[in-house]
């Protein structure tokens, strides 16, 4: 799991015709593939996850819910299966289109075609920390469906594609690069919506604790994020399904 927060401070940017939208990863979740009973690959390959299977360096993109999508980078080799969820970032470029994106949305992953012009203002505006705040959310503001599904985010042409941290002055210390995000006046720089941040330049601590939502390995610590970075999402365990209410008998006299 050596690969997951080694992503962390990676920015993934996705070019469309409407524009660039960049996000600095901030949170990411490890699954390790046919051993691990909390991963998409565990029972096996399916028409679903069969890019899983491939190559590192692509992306695994999957339809949840009935209404989200959320994107993984599979890593370390065909015969390990291993993959990274993106769970949540910042985001650094194209924050405008981002917010449109995420103001339109529609269930069902449907794209609603309206222009940030004509976005419904009725809304109360999305927090800037909330905007790639969470795996669905990150994918929303990212434009990605399953159209990206096996796209190499490790070429340059691609339009899904990761770029490399900045690393810090600290020996493997992550910095922010979040120009004109983050503000470095006073000891609590923050940003424009006021939530806070780090000054540029400044190391930040990776912590790591339990996988969100997962019913099975959930003890496994393979969530990774910076410590105190707005933009990293809550964390909720799994909570089982209720059973539904047993089917009454027909009692014949």
């Amino acid at each position: 799991m050596e690969v997951a927060p080694e992503l962390l401070g990676c920015v993934l940017e996705h070019e469309t015709a409407a524009g660039l939208v960049a996000v600095e990863l901030t949170e990411v979740e490890a699954y390790a593939g046919q051993t691990d009973p909390a991963s998409h690959a565990y029972r096996g390959m399916t028409r679903r996850n069969a890019v899983m299977f491939g190559p590192p360096g692509h992306a695994y993109v999957y339809f949840t819910y009935g209404m989200h999508f959320c994107v993984n980078i599979v890593c370390r080799g065909e015969s390990s299966v291993s993959a990274v969820l993106l769970r949540a970032g910042a985001v650094i470029e194209g924050e405008n289109l981002a917010r449109a994106r995420r103001s339109n949305r529609r269930p069902g992953g449907a794209r609603n075609q309206e222009t940030p012009a004509q976005a419904p203002s009725h809304r109360a505006p999305l927090a800037w920390r909330d905007l790639a705040r969470g795996p669905a959310r990150l994918c929303q503001a990212l434009d990605i469906d399953r159209s990206l599904d096996g796209a190499d985010v490790c070429v340059v042409s691609s339009p899904l594609r990761l770029r490399p941290a900045r690393l810090g002055t600290d020996a493997g210390a992550r910095t922010t690069d979040r120009s004109g995000r983050v503000l470095s006046q006073g000891d609590e720089p923050k940003s424009p919506d006021g939530t806070p941040g780090k000054p540029l330049g400044t190391p930040r601590k990776i912590v790591t604790g339990p996988r969100v939502g997962v019913a099975m390995a959930a003890e496994v610590p393979w969530r990774f994020w910076f410590a105190g970075d707005p933009t990293v999402s809550v964390y909720r365990a799994h909570v089982p399904r209720r059973p539904g209410p047993a089917p009454r008998k027909l009692v014949t006299p």
